[in-house]
């Protein structure tokens, strides 16, 4: 083979550099975001581990049924509390900082949420 003292050094050099995030990581895990829980409400419409895992699902439920469907505006949790199955209105009125909140899992999952194409980012100001 013609040049084999110049090719598997460089095949060596370009997988080393390939491989190199997975074994920069090796070993270490990465711990999930610590989030700033809302202090005004301590409950949500659905349990935490549900709002964590499907939260857009509730999302996309609500807005087909609100906007196609002329569903109802508003919901009743298990415990009884009147909520509005809205983004804007519902649980942007509790976690209102997207920033300390919506950001914080959205980064650590590489998620890039569609929310803010038609809604306003959320401010403790605008609530």
């Amino acid at each position: 083979m013609y040049g084999s003292g110049r090719i598997i050094p460089a095949l060596i050099i370009f997988v080393g550099l390939m491989t190199f995030p997975i074994w920069y990581n090796a070993g270490k895990a990465q711990q999930p975001p610590v989030l700033v829980l809302p202090t005004e409400h301590t409950e949500c419409v659905r349990d935490a581990q549900y709002m964590r895992e499907s939260h857009m699902v509730l999302l996309h439920e609500w807005r087909d049924d609100i906007l196609r469907k002329s569903g109802p505006r508003s919901g009743v949790t298990a415990s009884g509390m009147q909520y509005q199955r809205s983004l804007q209105q519902g649980c942007m009125s509790c976690h209102y900082d997207k920033k300390n909140f919506c950001d914080q899992c959205h980064d650590y999952t590489a998620v890039v949420p569609d929310c803010w194409a038609c809604h306003l980012e959320p401010t403790k100001e605008a609530i």
